[in-house]
Order: C-alpha cells, then structure tokens, then sequence
C-alpha cells in the first residue's frame, strides 16, 4: 500500500528514488502552466508534496546557460507556482534546492549557514535557484514549506548525474574542498525531516567537505589502472562553486550527519559492486 500522504513530482535521479523510498506516489506529468499543477495536486491531494523537478543540464549546468528558458521553467517558475498551490491547499511543499548558490572565500569564511543570503549569479542555474528561494521565502509565515540545500549528490550506484561517475570521465581534477551529499543519507535525512515537520532552510550534506582526490585514490584501491591529474580550480576556465555548507541545523535535530572519511570507503565498495 504506498504511502499515500506524500507526493514526489519529477522522476529523475532524486525523485525516482524519493518514491521508492517513501513508498509514496509520484509524478512525471509536465507543467506547463498553474493549472497542470493544479491538476495533478487535485487528483491526488496529498499532504505533502516534495518537488524534484529541476534542470541542471544534460551535460553540466553549462548548458543551462544556452538553454534559459527550460532552465528559468524548471528551476523558478514551477516552484513558485507549487508554493501558491500549497498556500491554496494548506499542504506542506518540500523543495528540494541546492546549495551552490553562495560565493565562498577558503581563506576567511566559515561553512555558509542557512541563514547566509545567496549571492552567486556567476551562473545562470545558480540565479534561477536564488530565484526560487526568493519567492518561496515570502510564503514562510503563511505556509508549510521546508528547503532542503543539496550540493554535488555522491551515490554509491553508477548514474549519469552521480558525482563519482562524472569524476571517473575526467583526467584533470580540481583539487579543492567541497561539500557533498551523499543520497543514502540523504534519503534517510529526508524521512527524519519530515517525521518532525522541519520547516525553513536545511542543508544536508556529509559533516566535513571533500577534496576529490580522496575519493579517486580510494576508487584506484580496485582499479590501479585508473589515472587523474589534480588541478587548480582557477585552472578549470569555467565559472563554477566550490564551498563548504554548515550541518550544525541539521545535526541540531537530533540526525547523525557523518563524515567524509565514514561514507567514502562504503560508497566506493558498493559503487564497484553495483
């Protein structure tokens, strides 16, 4: 009997597996306008909605930058159009955001909190995401809305969008640390917040940033073959960030946020084996 409270729009990396998680419902009907939406949340009325749907380009978020419309659609104007209908509707919209939003200094600033204003519109996707945190803010006092900040999803099964499978098809590798989330904990993050109706921002993301050598020299421990070169971020010649995100919010709830020295080897292993 699936869980019949929840309803997970997007079926893509996260949202196909959110719904086999939860055992909820889900939907991969596209919005156009305020009343496809309208449609599909009145057929189903759930109590929650958790929103997937965005585009980060199909290579990477550079193509985001040639394919505006698609990108401001997706990532802005459904979600705002979801905040109204959760208003309208009294149900709780879960967004899920990311975190690669923010300017970040290594040599003076402390990991970003969420009560850190986004600042980066270096890159068309990170603005359209701003954008959308921007309008779902103005409905906090008067609606039940929580904003998961996720950055750079690390999983332990091959997929496209997988960091660990990105990484495995570049030979120069900046070396610069980063916050990641790992999706098995995120999912299981995802469940506790909803279990305590959080409502605001969280970041969920592992407790300390990753320098991605780290995680190729552990992948190398079952392909020696395997062979990279680290490089400077500034050496990459594309805009993109590269910070570190506090979990002190989430940690305060009572989740275990672990380490990237804990997830790394387990990832790995599970990775090679999938």
């Amino acid at each position: 009997m699936k869980n019949k409270r929840i309803l997970v729009l997007g079926t893509g990396f996260l949202g196909s597996q959110i719904k086999k998680t939860l055992d909820c419902r889900g939907s991969g009907k596209i919005i156009n306008h305020f009343k496809d939406a309208d449609a599909i949340v009145r057929a189903a009325m759930p109590k929650i909605i958790i929103n997937c749907i965005g585009e980060t380009g199909r290579r990477n978020v550079d193509d985001c930058e040639t394919d505006k419309h698609k990108t401001l659609h997706a990532n802005t104007v459904i979600p705002i159009i979801l905040g109204d209908i959760a208003y309208r509707y009294k149900i709780k919209l879960i967004h899920i955001s990311s975190g690669c939003i923010f300017h970040y200094d290594y040599r003076k600033d402390a990991p970003i909190t969420e009560e850190k204003n986004p600042d980066y519109f270096s890159l068309y996707y990170s603005r359209t995401k701003i954008y959308a945190e921007q309008a779902l803010r103005s409905f906090f006092k008067r609606t039940n809305i929580l904003i998961i900040r996720i950055r750079i999803p690390l999983d332990d099964k091959k997929h496209p969008k997988n960091l660990l499978t990105k990484l495995l098809g570049y030979k120069k590798i900046i070396d610069v640390p980063n916050s990641v989330t790992y999706i098995p904990d995120f999912l299981k993050a995802l469940k506790h917040l909803i279990a305590i109706d959080a409502k605001g921002i969280y970041h969920v993301a592992l407790r300390d940033p990753l320098n991605y050598p780290f995680i190729l020299e552990e992948y190398r421990k079952y392909d020696p073959s395997f062979t990279y070169t680290p490089i400077k971020p500034e050496k990459l010649g594309r805009n993109r960030t590269n910070l570190i995100l506090s979990t002190r919010k989430l940690e305060k709830t009572g989740f275990n946020v672990r380490s990237i020295r804990e997830v790394i080897p387990e990832c790995v292993k599970k990775y090679v084996n999938s």
